[in-house]
């Protein structure tokens, strides 16, 4: 009999372990395909019966610890309780019974049956499955209803996430139906809660019951809630300080836990990893961003830790980087670049190399123009907001340099009106007595950044990337519109832009396109890769 589920344990910052049971991948699919269509009856149940606030916010569909610890911001009392053994409280028999019984679902014994055998192990929702926190939801909506009833009765709010329940109120003595001071001025489940919980099926976990109170910090799912929702402030710190021991020593650690002799789980230090402090940022920025659309204000100086993003961002693409870094001055230009290095690979092997089946393995990497990007590195595109970042980055990275990095940054630019601004950047860095002209075949500046000008005959002279196309590709007409590089006074009615130019002739017919005039400009990138490499070597 096939193994379904692969069964280990992780341990609880808390102390002792957790057990998953993560399912065989082909039972995941299935599972995460029952999950989604779960999710999709769940979004047309509600929408049926205009229900628009989500009580449990835990794995659904825009819901999140954020949305549910705004519910108790700015409360003078906030409790919490936890349900105990939460998937495991959740059988087999509850499962099947649930989706014959459940008016909104109401399936037939044979479905109701092969629904709860795809989502249970060992007679359970097991933790790990894809299914089982929607199944979870679904089954708890009765207790949420009923806690809903109690919380609105008493002048509470309520919410919860996955096993986590939370009231709150501003009301000046904390309603004991809920929660009341026990002996050692300690909080207790008030018998209304206490009985809600035990007739939906549920048991509380004691060692998890606290009263938060306004002159002191009040937490909700991770995130502190006395004003606004947000992250902590030694999260914070904790991430600022990974990150300068980052970018100055080229390695830092974080909290884990590891099994001595006995098997027993002992906190320790452990190395991380970019990825692990990339989970961190991400979790702080997208707190700070939801805060701003929700208040619109989306505009004003960078925070702090947004400089810190932004440091730890320079330094994971740009200088921490494992392949060479391409950066251009949009997206466009990436486009053109792996089409004309694809289908001149057999001249350019020191950048793509091609498997058996023909895909393209890029030993390059070009930097991706994204909404983060935009935001926190001040990265929009253009050769002036390229030249400022340049700027920003050789000064950052020569305050905390970390150990040397093997692999260069090469701005590639258009050699014309808005690439010549780099002229006098160059002549900066090189001191040069001989005017920077745009002829060579390329510039070092300082650090691992080179620069890279589509070449041209004479000084003088102007070229874009767009110029070693074919004529006959750069005259193509889209519903009747015509090509225009400069993306300059577009009209619309007649005229594309580079966006569509990229998006809808070049990709699609890259096999057709001939590419051979960006041999020049591949060249001139390999040629930096080479004077790198050699400056690198000769510092070892």
């Amino acid at each position: 009999m096939p193994v379904k589920y692969e069964t280990f344990t992780v341990p609880k910052k808390t102390g002792g372990v957790r057990t998953i049971s993560a399912p065989h991948p082909e039972l995941k699919l299935l599972q995460r395909r029952l999950s989604d269509g779960l999710q999709s009856c769940w979004d047309e149940i509600n929408s049926e019966k205009k229900i628009s606030k989500p009580i449990s916010h835990g794995f659904r569909r825009r819901s999140s610890i954020l949305t549910n610890a705004s519910v108790h911001r700015g409360r003078r009392f906030v409790f919490n309780v936890d349900i105990k053994d939460f998937f495991d409280s959740i059988n087999f028999g509850r499962v099947y019974g649930f989706f014959l019984k459940n008016t909104d679902f109401a399936l037939p014994e044979s479905v109701a049956k092969i629904l709860a055998a795809i989502s249970c192990h060992e007679g359970k929702l097991p933790q790990g499955s894809p299914c089982s926190p929607v199944i979870s939801n679904l089954i708890g909506q009765v207790l949420d209803i009923r806690l809903a009833q109690l919380a609105r009765s008493h002048g509470c709010s309520y919410s919860r996430y996955a096993d986590d329940l939370t009231f709150s109120t501003n009301k000046r003595v904390f309603p004991s139906a809920v929660a009341a001071l026990g002996i050692n001025h300690a909080w207790v489940v008030g018998d209304a809660l206490s009985k809600i919980i035990e007739r939906s099926g549920f048991q509380l976990n004691p060692k998890k019951t606290r009263m938060q109170y306004c002159d002191s910090r009040q937490e909700v799912t991770g995130l502190i809630v006395n004003r606004r929702a947000n992250t902590r402030p030694e999260y914070r710190r904790l991430t600022r300080a990974m990150t300068h021991k980052l970018v100055t020593t080229g390695k830092f650690q974080i909290a884990g836990m590891k099994a001595d002799a006995s098997g027993t789980f002992a906190p320790t230090l452990v190395d991380g990893s970019i990825s692990h402090l990339q989970g961190m940022f991400g979790f702080i920025d997208w707190v700070d961003l939801s805060h701003k659309k929700a208040t619109e204000t989306h505009d004003g100086p960078p925070s702090s830790i947004s400089k810190v993003y932004k440091r730890f961002l320079m330094h994971r693409d740009f200088w921490a980087s494992s392949l060479p870094v391409i950066l251009c001055e949009g997206k466009t230009d990436s486009v053109y670049l792996r089409g004309a290095i694809r289908r001149l690979a057999t001249a350019h092997p020191s950048l793509v190399s091609m498997t058996t089946v023909g895909k393209a393995e890029y030993k390059v990497r070009f930097f991706n123009y994204s909404y983060t990007s935009q935001r926190i590195l001040d990265l929009s595109g253009g050769a002036p907001a390229v030249k400022s970042f340049i700027t920003g980055y050789l000064k950052s990275v020569k305050k905390t340099p970390a150990p040397s990095n093997r692999q260069p940054l090469i701005v590639l630019l258009d050699n014309d009106s808005g690439g010549k601004v780099f002229y006098s950047l160059i002549k900066e860095y090189n001191g040069k007595k001989t005017p920077v002209d745009g002829m060579d075949d390329f510039y070092h500046l300082e650090a691992n950044v080179y620069v890279v000008f589509t070449p041209i005959a004479k000084p003088g002279d102007n070229s874009s990337i767009e110029d070693f196309f074919e004529p006959a590709l750069l005259a193509t007409k889209i519903d009747g519109k015509s090509f225009n590089p400069s993306n300059e006074d577009l009209d619309e009615n007649t005229e594309y832009g580079k966006a569509i130019f990229a998006a809808k002739v070049v990709r699609p017919n890259i096999p057709k396109i001939n590419f051979d005039k960006f041999g020049l400009i591949l060249a001139r990138l390999e040629r930096v890769m080479d004077a790198h490499v050699k400056k690198h070597v000769s510092k070892v």
